[in-house]
């Protein structure tokens, strides 16, 4: 049986949902397949752990010892969001050792955590993206200059950071600097996006040995002003699986993710946000190259909606 790696934790503020993601993923490996053991990485340490106790990984080969015996991993499922499981760090260190690994490549998860970098590049190819203002640490804040290109009101947030931190929703001038201030404690680099009126959705897709593979599509409706921490992860929000739209704006936002997710050939489970305009055009908000799986998460509704199982699902994406 392969031997699985499930690797958790991180070294950003998302390590605790990666923890609880973890738990998902490691509660649905299918043990007549696999024999999963879970992996800590946070900036403390690299550990192995099970009940029995937790063992040092040996960075050279991402091995462990336990009652003297060397045990070496077929496969990462790497379910780090954040750094640096997200960012292509963690990916490019399996990539070297020869490990394979459940997301995509190391350059392209490099790509999509870069919010700002990314939606520019996928612009050359014909996907709508919000209007956007790069701002990096060295930079002087010109906030005339931003606001007659974006506009009021309009999002600040850090380009490589996920689960809404950092973000902030601003609606006139005074508001604009303290943002970016505060979009700066979380990165070295800011997005000024333009707020696009419309209806939030988010798509999930994977690649299996058949190709690939849309899930239906999620309408987000937030309590908050928009889909921060508290509507994600404390019940703040009503998601509506699957979204209420005409099979024709349903295959037009799953053609789009499709189209996005083969472009940057991507691997993996992913999951692509979009604002839906009043004449039904998809916008790319962002891209999730390592979604969350906990039971909050969104991606796990997706599977159950669709009538499949979290356990065939991940199945397929090891065995591609």
């Amino acid at each position: 049986m392969k031997k699985i790696a499930v690797i958790e934790g991180g070294y950003s503020l998302e390590k605790a949902v990666s923890l609880k993601s973890s738990n998902t993923i490691f509660e649905n490996l299918d043990l007549a397949k696999f024999t999963p053991t879970k992996v800590l990485i946070d900036e403390k340490e690299w550990a192995a752990h099970d009940n029995e106790g937790k063992y040092f990984i040996d960075k050279n080969d991402f091995s462990y010892t336990k009652n003297g015996i060397k045990h070496n991993f077929d496969f990462a499922f790497i379910i780090i969001h954040g750094t640096p499981g997200e960012d292509g760090k963690l990916q490019g260190y399996f990539e070297m050792i020869g490990i394979p690994h459940s997301t995509s490549s190391s350059s392209v998860t490099s790509l999509t955590f870069q919010k700002f970098h990314c939606n520019q590049f996928l612009k050359n190819f014909g996907v709508n993206v919000a209007e956007a203002f790069l701002l990096r640490l060295e930079d002087e804040i010109d906030e005339k200059e931003i606001l007659k290109k974006i506009g009021l009101p309009c999002f600040v947030k850090p380009t490589n950071a996920g689960s809404s931190f950092g973000i902030t929703k601003v609606k006139s001038l005074k508001e604009l600097t303290p943002a970016i201030k505060y979009a700066f404690s979380y990165g070295n680099e800011v997005i000024i996006e333009a707020n696009i009126k419309g209806r939030e959705v988010t798509n999930g897709i994977f690649r299996n040995k058949e190709g690939l593979k849309t899930l239906p599509i999620t309408e987000i409706i937030s309590e908050n002003e928009y889909f921060d921490y508290e509507a994600k992860y404390n019940g703040k929000s009503k998601e509506i699986t699957p979204a209420d739209f005409s099979k024709e704006v349903t295959q037009k936002i799953k053609s789009l993710t499709s189209f996005i997710y083969k472009t940057l050939d991507m691997n993996g489970l992913a999951r692509m946000d979009y604002i839906i305009n009043k004449n039904n055009i998809p916008f790319l908000i962002e891209i999730n190259s390592v979604p969350g799986m906990s039971k909050e998460s969104i991606i796990p509704q997706m599977i159950k909606e669709d009538n499949k199982q979290i356990k065939n699902i991940l199945s397929e994406i090891i065995n591609i």
